[in-house]
């Protein structure tokens, strides 16, 4: 797996990463919601978190806010959705 950061910077050689197994369901889960602070993205990253808790049963959601859409998220927002989450989605909005 390549993983390609979004932060645009260059970089002069990609990393791979081992991709990590999939779960084989959510249930139970807490699940880390970054969102761009662009308008709208609290309302989908709202919305998203309703669906996962109606549909897949995880157990928690837990959300951050990034400072502002042209800002990578300071590297303590990451650092606290890792340690409380099984898994992390990165969303935005307009």
């Amino acid at each position: 797996m390549i993983v390609l950061s979004p932060e645009g910077k260059a970089q002069t050689s990609a990393a791979r990463v081992a991709a990590l197994p999939r779960f084989a369901d959510l249930n139970g889960k807490v699940v880390g919601l970054l969102d761009n602070s662009k308008p709208n993205a609290d309302k989908l990253e709202e919305r998203f978190a309703q669906l996962l808790r109606e549909r897949l049963d995880v157990g928690k959601v837990v959300t951050r806010r990034k400072i502002s859409a042209q800002q990578g998220a300071p590297k303590e927002y990451l650092d606290e959705l890792a340690a409380q989450s099984d898994f992390i989605l990165s969303g935005l909005g307009d």
